[in-house]
């Protein structure tokens, strides 16, 4: 992928694509803001030598979105002040995610060594809703929780640019796994997000680049969540434990490594579309199974709608 610039958004694109572990990272010109330092430390390294890098705003606190935040240690963080509490210690980072105590012993040296994990408290929080001059470019900032608490998206209105982060259009649809993630909130964020109408459509991830995306690429995006959800539901026809979910692999598909890695993922957003299905009272959970709730699930469609098929 080659860097690209609309006015003065530079586009940085991550190493590998931008995939996991790395992601795209913005550098807004002459203000000299570096946005998610995440992209390749070498060309950060040349960014800030030739051409002054002054602050580093981060649009979530997740791993692969402060990887190289060390490279920039004496200039400012700005970040929102709901995701700003992992960042200033590594306990509370592991705790956040909801590491048990075996992901704990393998996360804890990869955020420090591979993520270069250092205890940083923001200069300044960034807050949904307010606009900000940088020269002669304006950026709104965007609350769009969900993925984190406090994760925001970036709109630069005189160029029509939005940068949306980690709600990233990718064929794996969004993640909402961690403890203070939330599944309606990441609807409602990806809903928010489209309306926007942006021309230019940059994102953490993989593509990172859409011209004018049509409404059937953010709702393909947001389908993803209720096809976990039917998938889910099918498999509990039949009551089944939360292990019987989960090596049924309705995320990942397959067994993947490192396992550590992908089982982690795979139990968090089941854990979240069954405290979402049973808060709904589509799914009971009894005799440490869960199965569907055959009296809320034989109501009229009107009683179920909340599932929201649409995405």
């Amino acid at each position: 992928m080659e860097e690209q610039s609309f006015g003065p958004v530079r586009f940085l694109p991550g190493e590998n694509g931008g995939r996991y572990p790395f992601c795209h990272s913005l550098y807004i010109e002459g203000a000299g803001v570096l946005i998610d330092p995440a992209s390749s430390r070498e060309r950060l390294i040349r960014l800030r030598a030739e051409e002054g890098v002054k602050m580093v705003w981060l649009s979530h606190w997740h791993e692969d979105h402060f990887m190289h935040l060390d490279l920039f240690d004496d200039l400012p963080l700005w970040v929102s002040p709901e995701d700003a509490p992992p960042l200033a210690d590594l306990q509370i980072l592991l705790d956040w995610y909801g590491f048990d105590a075996e992901e704990r012993q393998f996360w804890e040296p990869l955020l420090l060594e591979q993520f270069h994990f250092r205890p940083r408290r923001p200069a300044r929080h960034l807050v949904g809703g307010e606009t900000l001059r940088l020269g002669n470019v304006s950026v709104e900032v965007i609350a769009t929780p969900g993925h984190t608490p406090g994760h925001l998206a970036f709109f630069f209105r005189e160029h029509g640019v939005l940068f949306s982060g980690d709600y990233d259009l990718t064929r794996f649809g969004p993640w909402y796994g961690d403890l203070f993630s939330d599944i309606d909130a990441t609807r409602a964020s990806i809903a928010l997000l489209q309306e926007i109408g942006a021309q230019i459509v940059l994102t953490g991830h993989e593509n990172g680049v859409f011209e004018q995306p049509p409404a059937e690429l953010w709702r393909l995006y947001g389908a993803v969540i209720a096809e976990r959800e039917k998938r889910l539901l099918d498999l509990l026809e039949t009551p089944r434990t939360l292990k019987e979910i989960l090596e049924a692999r309705i995320i990942y598909k397959r067994p993947r490594e490192p396992k550590v890695f992908f089982a982690f993922g795979e139990r968090v957003l089941m854990k979240k579309h069954l405290e979402h299905l049973i808060r709904r009272d589509i799914v009971i959970l009894e005799d440490e199974r869960y199965r569907q709730n055959e009296v809320r699930l034989s109501a009229p469609r009107a009683g179920i709608s909340d599932t929201e098929d649409s995405g």
